[in-house]
C-alpha cells in the first residue's frame, strides 16, 4: 500500500475576542509531498453508528457505536487509502481541523513508541466529530481514543465551538496535551511542537493524558525540571525546524504583531500573542495564501528584492504542494442555526478563491463532490489546480489579473452571506436548511463560473504569446 504523507500543513487559530466580528476561527492547509491529492468538499449525513471502523489507510479498527449527527468534511477523492475527512463542522456547531503533522524527539519516541496501527488522521475526524458536542468534548473523546489505541503519528488537532478553542497535541505514541486559545490572542502553527507551559492545576485550560507528567518525571525527559514545557520535552527543536517550519510563525507574526522584530530561524518565538489589530477572515486568508510576500524570503521575487538563494531559503505556506484549505468560522453575532461558515480552497491558495459554504446543509456543489486521479473538467480540485499550472510560469504577467479575481470572489462571496443571512432570519428546521443548501450551491456555482472564465482568459493570453508564431506578409 502507498501511504500519503501530509505532513507540511499550516495552522492558524484566533480567538473571538482577537477577531473583528467576534467569530471563532480555526484554518488550517493541507499540502502533499508529491503536489497532487484530489479532494472533495461533502457532507455525512446523521445516522446511528453500530458498526466495525477499520482505516484503508494503516488498519486501525474500533467499534463505533451511537448516535453521529451530520457534518462537513474534505476527504479524499480516491477513499482507497482512507477516507482522510481532514476538515468540517457539525451540525451542532462544533469544529475540527485534522491534523497537523508535528514532530516529536527520539528520546521521547525511544520511550513511548507510535503505533504502527494506531488512531491516524485519515481517521481522526470519522470517529470523533460526528459524536461530539462542544470542543472541549472534542479533546476529551479523541485524547481518550489516543490512550487507548495508541497513535502512529505526532499531530496537532484543532477544535472550536462558539466559545472556545482548543489545540491538542499527541507527544509521542499514547500521550498527550492540550491547551485553549485565549479569547484575545492567535495562534499558527507550522509542523511542530506548538503547545509551552502546562499548569496541571487550570482545567479550565489545559488538558492531559493521566500518565503524562509521571511518563516524563519515569524517564527524566524534563530539560528544565521547575517548569513544564511541552515544546521543550516533546518537540524537536531541529535545524531543519529553524528553516522549514519557524520561518512561517515568524511571517504569521510579522502580518498581526508588526512591530515585533524576530529571527525568522528562532525556536523560541511564543506560541501565542495578541493581535496588534483585530483579525478578519481576510486576514487569515492572506497568511495561508503567503509566500513571505514583500520579503527577500519571496520565492515569487516580487518586489525585485534578495537573490535566488534567499528567495529559496525557507519553506513557505503557498507552495506546489497545496491541495485544500478550509478556514472554520463560527459566527456569535447571528442565529446559531446559521452561523457556522466553512470557507473552502482548492488548488494553490494564492491563485484560488476561498468559498464561503453554511454548514447547516444536506449538499454541496455538483463539482465539488468528484476528485478521482484523472483530470477531469467536472471537479472543482482539477479546475483549480489547472489554475496554478497556468498561472506559475507566467506569475508577473498574470497575478494582477488574479489578484483582482480573488478580490472579486471575495466581495461576492461576503455579499452573498449579507443577502443569506437576511432571509435565513425567518426560517427554521429543515425549511432553513433546505434553503442554506440551496444557496450555498448557488455560491459555489457561480466562483466556479468566474474561475472558468479567468482560466479562459489566462489560456488565450498564453496561446497568443507563444514564441513559435509567423505573420504572413500582405502579399501572401
Amino acid at each position: 500500500m502507498t501511504k500519503k504523507k501530509l505532513s507540511s500543513c499550516t495552522a492558524i487559530l484566533v480567538g473571538k475576542g482577537a477577531t473583528m466580528d467576534g467569530s471563532t476561527i480555526i484554518a488550517r492547509d493541507e499540502d502533499g509531498y508529491d503536489g497532487v491529492n484530489p479532494k472533495t468538499f461533502t457532507v455525512v449525513p446523521a445516522k446511528h453508528y453500530d458498526e466495525h471502523f477499520v482505516s484503508k489507510y494503516n488498519g486501525f479498527e474500533m467499534d463505533l457505536k451511537g448516535d453521529g449527527c451530520r457534518y462537513t468534511a474534505t476527504p479524499n477523492g480516491d477513499p482507497s487509502e482512507g477516507i482522510w475527512g481532514e476538515q468540517g463542522i457539525n451540525e451542532y456547531n462544533v469544529a475540527m481541523s485534522s491534523t497537523e503533522t508535528e514532530g516529536t524527539n527520539a528520546r521521547c519516541l525511544g520511550h513511548d513508541p507510535l503505533v504502527k496501527n494506531g488512531l491516524n488522521e485519515d481517521a481522526m475526524l470519522s470517529v470523533v466529530l460526528p459524536f461530539i458536542k462542544s470542543a472541549r468534548e472534542g479533546v476529551a473523546r479523541l485524547g481518550k481514543l489516543i490512550e487507548k489505541y495508541g497513535t502512529g503519528e505526532c499531530n496537532g488537532i484543532a477544535f472550536s465551538d462558539h466559545d472556545e478553542i482548543w489545540y491538542l497535541e499527541t507527544g509521542a505514541g499514547h500521550h498527550w496535551a492540550a491547551q485553549r486559545i485565549p479569547d484575545n490572542s492567535y495562534a499558527i502553527c507550522p509542523n511542530i511542537m506548538c503547545i509551552e507551559e502546562i499548569d496541571f492545576n487550570d482545567p479550565d485550560n489545559f488538558m492531559f493524558d493521566p500518565n503524562l507528567q509521571s511518563f516524563v518525571e519515569k524517564y527524566h525527559l524534563n530539560p528544565t525540571p521547575e517548569s513544564f514545557n511541552y515544546r521543550n520535552i516533546f518537540g524537536t527543536q531541529s535545524e531543519a525546524d529553524a528553516y522549514y517550519n519557524t520561518p512561517r510563525t515568524w511571517y504569521g507574526q510579522k502580518l498581526f504583531n508588526p512591530s515585533i522584530e524576530q529571527d525568522p530561524t528562532s525556536q523560541d518565538m511564543p506560541w501565542l500573542r495578541q493581535p496588534e489589530k483585530k483579525i478578519a477572515v481576510e486576514d487569515v486568508e492572506k497568511f495561508l495564501s503567503s509566500h513571505y510576500n514583500g520579503t527577500e524570503y519571496d520565492p515569487f521575487n516580487t518586489f525585485a528584492s534578495g537573490d535566488e538563494k534567499q528567495q529559496k531559503k525557507f519553506r513557505s505556506i503557498a507552495l506546489d504542494r497545496n491541495q485544500s484549505s478550509c478556514i472554520l468560522q463560527l459566527r456569535n453575532d447571528v442565529p446559531a442555526e446559521f452561523s457556522a461558515i466553512q470557507w473552502v480552497n482548492f488548488g494553490f491558495y494564492a491563485y484560488s478563491p476561498y468559498v464561503p459554504f453554511y454548514t447547516n446543509i444536506t449538499d454541496t456543489p455538483a463539482n465539488y463532490k468528484v476528485a478521482s486521479q484523472e483530470v477531469t473538467a467536472d471537479s472543482a480540485y482539477w479546475m483549480h489546480k489547472l489554475l496554478e499550472v497556468v498561472v506559475e510560469p507566467r506569475y508577473h504577467q498574470f497575478i494582477n489579473e488574479v489578484n483582482a479575481f480573488r478580490d472579486g470572489c471575495q466581495s461576492y462571496g461576503l455579499s452573498r452571506i449579507d443577502a443569506i443571512d437576511a432571509k435565513a432570519k425567518d426560517l427554521s428546521g429543515d425549511e432553513l436548511t433546505a434553503y442554506l443548501t440551496k444557496e450555498s450551491i448557488a455560491t459555489g456555482n457561480e466562483i466556479s463560473h468566474r474561475t472558468r472564465l479567468l482560466l479562459s482568459s489566462l489560456i488565450r493570453q498564453t496561446l497568443l504569446s507563444s514564441k513559435y508564431q509567423y505573420e504572413m506578409g500582405d502579399n501572401l
